[in-house]
């Protein structure tokens, strides 16, 4: 078994979050009203974006997978995974959004999900009890030929093996670690044929080979694995020691917006306490998603004397040699008059050969540009650790409190880093989550050693804005 979790856009997360870290709220999200055709989500549209991005056809979100160079591996749209959701099972908070599930995934718009059959095992007319897998088993039969996802509140998450069902999706927000696991463990069902070839009866093929979890409230889940951990191992001093042992069967991953890594014991704790852990931070930090290296941007700073020598001034800058980024503008556009040649007629080979070699070399010079940025940023952090003032916007500390300590810890001038941010070089929308995931992992580290760091603090100065600290 695998659990996945996944760190849902801020768009959605700010129609329903609750809780200290003001997490995915999924029971507020998949709230629904009505019965059979008649139910519908509260928040219809919002589902469809999530139904969009579970199967990797969120626009909005394709800009970044291609900055950062990868598609996370969401669930219906990574080749791995999607043996594994043949037949699946969907966890809902109640019998309406069951039904608001089944009407929603049927729309006419929604042409990838009928390839699926809704099964909804919810509600008084899908029977009491045991009553509801009779018609489940029906209309997968023997699982190779047909695809399902089963939609449930809470019918068939205990003494029910379906060995077809290889995942499982949470959609609701549960208080119990033993609830949680204890439907999770639906999926863990052998699925095997015996004598598949008809001429062996001891050989055994294995169709499930592994089972996966998905989940969309990160904290939430790992907070449950934590406790769950700690709840087996009762006389094991050392927390970390008891999820130790349980991530050793169950290995865990998350996609934090930007990247998909596996999380240690350590980690988990550091997520379950503080929202988010080290690991996670630090990649936040190497992000490409924080830089933009794109054509227009790198035509700004090239325009700009001012904005050059500043470039000029980063670290390992020179070492990439002269007019690099008029090297990359130009032959990113030659690649481009190149591939509008080749729609209209075959190239010769000679100028197949140009394309692919301009276009690998300036692919490797903005990434190499990209590197240097993202180096950069990664020293903020450490301004961060040293300046003293929290409830002030990054900007301000940088720009007005402390602008030695920044050139000391940055080598770059408070001018030269407000020009590049005004030329859109970095992207503070990042920032702004970057910096708040490091204040909050900051305090609650040393909270849980007994310190409070700034007594009275009420709110977060993050890039360029304040929120609120609860």
């Amino acid at each position: 078994m695998r659990l996945l979790t996944y760190q849902m856009p801020d768009e959605l997360v700010a129609i329903a979050s609750a809780g200290e870290f003001d997490e995915f709220d999924l029971n507020a999200f998949f709230e629904a009203s009505g019965t059979g055709t008649k139910a519908e989500f509260k928040h219809k549209s919002d589902v469809q974006k999530w139904l969009d991005i579970i199967r990797g056809g969120y626009a909005p979100r394709a800009v970044e997978h291609l900055k950062t160079g990868t598609r996370p591996p969401f669930p219906y749209s990574d080749v791995r995974l999607l043996p594994y959701l043949q037949h699946s099972f969907w966890f809902l908070p109640n019998v309406a959004a069951c039904h608001a599930m089944a009407n929603l995934l049927a729309e006419k718009h929604n042409v990838f999900w009928h390839d699926y059959d809704a099964l909804v095992a919810a509600g008084a007319a899908a029977g009491i009890g045991l009553a509801a897998l009779p018609p489940v088993r029906e209309a997968i039969g023997s699982g190779f030929e047909t695809k399902t996802i089963t939609l449930s509140c809470g019918k068939l998450t205990t003494g029910v093996t379906v060995p077809q069902w290889s995942s499982i999706l949470m959609l609701r927000n549960l208080k119990s670690p033993e609830t949680y696991f204890q439907a999770a463990f639906r999926v863990q069902s052998p699925w095997s044929i015996k004598n598949p070839n008809g001429d062996n009866p001891n050989e055994e093929e294995i169709l499930k080979p592994i089972c996966f979890v998905f989940d969309f409230a990160p904290t939430r889940a790992l907070r449950q694995l934590s406790e769950y951990g700690i709840g087996l191992s009762p006389n094991e001093p050392n927390p970390e020691n008891a999820v130790k042992d349980l991530v050793s069967f169950l290995p865990v991953l998350a996609y934090d917006g930007a990247n998909m890594t596996q999380i240690d014991a350590g980690g988990i704790l550091d997520i379950a306490m503080a929202g988010t852990s080290a690991t996670l931070l630090a990649r936040k930090w190497e992000s490409a998603l924080l830089v933009n290296v794109d054509n227009d941007t790198l035509r700004r700073i090239l325009e700009n004397p001012e904005a050059m020598a500043a470039m000029e001034r980063i670290e390992g800058w020179r070492a990439l040699g002269d007019n690099i980024i008029e090297t990359i503008i130009n032959k990113s556009e030659l690649v481009k008059r190149l591939k509008n040649k080749a729609k209209g007629k075959d190239l010769s080979k000679k100028e197949q050969k140009q394309l692919t070699a301009e276009e690998k070399e300036y692919k490797s010079k903005r990434k190499l540009i990209q590197e240097k940025l993202i180096k950069f940023a990664t020293r903020i952090p450490a301004f961060m650790y040293l300046t003293d003032f929290r409830e002030n916007t990054l900007q301000d500390v940088i720009t007005k409190i402390e602008p030695g300590l920044f050139e000391t810890v940055t080598g770059l001038t408070v001018k030269d880093f407000h020009l590049l941010v005004r030329l859109k070089v970095f992207n503070t929308e990042q920032m702004n989550q970057a910096v708040f995931a490091f204040r909050r992992y900051e305090d609650a580290s040393l909270r849980y050693s007994g310190i409070e760091s700034h007594e009275g603090l009420t709110h977060y100065g993050l890039y360029d804005t304040v929120v609120a600290r609860e």
